[in-house]
């Protein structure tokens, strides 16, 4: 008997067993230990074909949005489907070059890059450049004149619209630190025209993340358009729009628009006002792999108490940092279906702090020594995990049919000591 989970139709369990593909999550746990990682190569190309679809016939391209989850596998699963990456760093940049990425389909976005890691992108011979910032323009300008080379550069428009999501992810409002001003967009544009080591290639746009709502986008889009209008009046051509990413998932019930829904309706809008002919980016990062991950613990101790009940896991806040960083929710179920009745638990960590929780009032039928996996941990989670309490990052793994791939080795204390000495 088989029943998927919600979140992703290669989640199921089978014969009281919960598998990822053709996988039985109990035999990788025993086999790679926990905390792990396990992420399903079929669910993050289904993911990416939604947006496919939605684009066939247009020119359009795909850059993933690497922050969400950087393990190189992962880099290489997208590389090999055609997408390029979406960066904010150059060690970033260093990551997609290993997996197999070109360097001709990378952007580098971000409000903080140093001159460093600009020359290393003018070296490399990156796409473009989203600037954030007027001042980013004169150094990034500066950078690119000292290294004999022209910057395509593309500026990130701040539009003020509220993707009603938490406001640690919100990028798009005017109390946010990103993107230039709208009311500046034409004066910086200009700016950004009268620079020897610039080149003006587009225009791009990211109002935040896990928006579950298509409006949002609708007025983002239409702003940029706006502007668009007024910067090509002003005899400076745009190549590109580039409308980011934020496209939010399904962690508790939520229900965002498939992603070739979400742009039927915004390429519409292009359509109507003349831009459907455009060279489109977009920058989709927690979309395609948020869903496609679990992160697999075993219970440790049952501890009750007279107003909480607890279930300690050996996954924590520095493997999993989204409930502590943002109250977020993710699901947490069994590996294998217990009968009997069950208690409402906080699952939490053994980190030594009280944010170190995972999940809040949870009804489980666990004993100490089972496995549970938390879902939705696809994004978010490996490429913010710390080292914090001198714990080892988690091991990883790729599923692709019945196979099993390590792609991340268990970080030792070793592993985290390499670099540290002792004085005198």
């Amino acid at each position: 008997m088989t029943s998927t989970l919600p979140g992703s139709p290669f989640l199921a369990y089978r014969d009281g067993a919960l598998h990822l593909e053709d996988v039985r999550l109990q035999d990788v746990a025993a086999q790679h230990g926990t905390p792990l990682f396990v992420y399903s190569k079929a669910a993050m190309l289904s993911a990416l074909a939604a947006y496919q679809r939605g684009f066939q016939g247009r020119r359009a391209k795909v850059h993933y949005a690497m922050k969400a989850n950087s393990s190189l596998a992962v880099l290489q699963v997208f590389a090999n489907a055609g997408c390029g990456f979406d960066i904010v760093s150059g060690g970033e940049l260093e990551r997609v070059l290993a997996a197999g990425g070109q360097a001709k389909d990378v952007i580098f976005s971000g409000v903080g890059k140093t001159r460093a890691e600009m020359r290393q992108a003018l070296t490399a011979g990156i796409s473009c450049f989203n600037v954030e910032s007027e001042a980013e323009l004169d150094v990034l300008n500066e950078v690119a004149v000292a290294c004999g080379k022209t910057a395509p550069v593309s500026l990130r428009v701040n539009p003020n619209v509220d993707p009603k999501t938490h406001p640690y992810i919100s990028t798009g409002l005017k109390g946010n630190k990103f993107g230039v001003a709208h009311e500046r967009t034409l004066q910086a544009y200009q700016h950004a025209a009268s620079l020897p080591g610039l080149k003006v290639v587009g225009i791009d746009c990211h109002i935040g993340s896990q928006i579950t709502t298509i409006e949002p986008y609708v007025d983002a889009v239409d702003k940029v358009l706006d502007l668009v209008v007024q910067i090509e009046a002003a005899g400076i051509p745009i190549h590109h729009l580039d409308f980011g990413g934020g496209l939010g998932i399904d962690y508790n019930g939520d229900t965002p628009p498939a992603a070739d829904a979400l742009w039927a309706r915004l390429l519409a809008r292009l359509d109507e006002r003349g831009f459907g002919d455009r060279q489109l980016m977009i920058e989709p990062g927690r979309s395609l792999v948020g869903n496609a991950g679990v992160c697999l613990a075993e219970v440790q101790f049952l501890k009750p108490g007279e107003t909480k009940n607890f279930c300690i896991i050996d996954a924590a806040m520095n493997d999993l940092p989204r409930p502590a960083m943002y109250e977020a929710f993710h699901q947490i179920v069994p590996l294998s279906v217990r009968t009997g009745a069950g208690a409402v638990y906080d699952v939490v960590g053994p980190v030594c702090e009280s944010g170190d929780w995972i999940g809040r009032d949870r009804s489980l039928s666990v004993q100490a020594g089972d496995l549970l996996a938390v879902l939705s941990a696809g994004a978010y989670c490996m490429s913010m995990a710390s080292n914090y309490n001198t714990r080892g990052r988690a091991a990883e793994v790729l599923v692709d049919g019945a196979t099993v791939h390590l792609i991340r080795q268990r970080e030792t204390v070793q592993d985290q000591m390499r670099g540290e000495q002792l004085v005198g």
